[in-house]
């Protein structure tokens, strides 16, 4: 679908692929190191590959979202369908490997948190950070969808009332 193979190694998109899958090992093997280390600074590193990620996946998450509401113009797109991939509108392929990149990272930071469950006897943990990484999977889910996946077209073409980007509807000329 749109020039992206199978593998989703090749083609439009295939880059938030590889950024998913990236992105999420690195936080798998950061926070594995910093649960079983435990020490300095191996805490500080898990938390902020927490915080790095989750900061892609917020502008990730924004950057989809604006995309697909100025695609729901013309196309019927449904938030579940753009950020589960759902519905065929990913190929398979693509559609697996990034939710299970999502469940990796939802699994593995609860895990990771749940296996340290206190800093230095005081409660909670610096791996807690890792709860907002699934944010990241969220976020590129969306950002694939929005950009690469394939919708149906709104029935009549559009949303009544609301002019094409490209319309002129003689509201915009003549202010001064």
């Amino acid at each position: 679908m749109n020039g992206v193979d199978g593998s989703g190694t090749g083609g439009p998109g295939s880059v938030i692929v590889r950024a998913n899958a990236a992105l999420t090992l690195v936080f798998v093997v950061s926070s594995l190191v910093a649960t079983v280390v435990f020490e300095q600074p191996w805490k500080s590193v898990a938390v902020g590959v927490s915080l790095a990620c989750f900061a892609v996946g917020v502008v990730a998450f924004l950057w989809g979202y604006w995309n697909a509401v100025q695609r729901s113009r013309v196309d019927n797109i449904g938030v579940a369908a753009l950020y589960f991939l759902l519905g065929g509108i990913a190929p398979r392929s693509v559609a697996v490997r990034m939710n299970v990149l999502l469940g990796v990272q939802t699994v593995w930071s609860i895990g990771t948190a749940i296996a340290r469950g206190s800093t230095d006897g005081k409660p909670g943990s610096t791996l807690a950070f890792g709860i907002l990484v699934p944010m990241m999977g969220l976020g590129l889910n969306g950002l694939w969808g929005a950009f690469h996946g394939t919708f149906e077209p709104r029935a009549g073409g559009g949303t009544p009332g609301v002019s094409p980007p490209e319309a002129q509807n003689g509201q915009d000329g003549n202010h001064e």
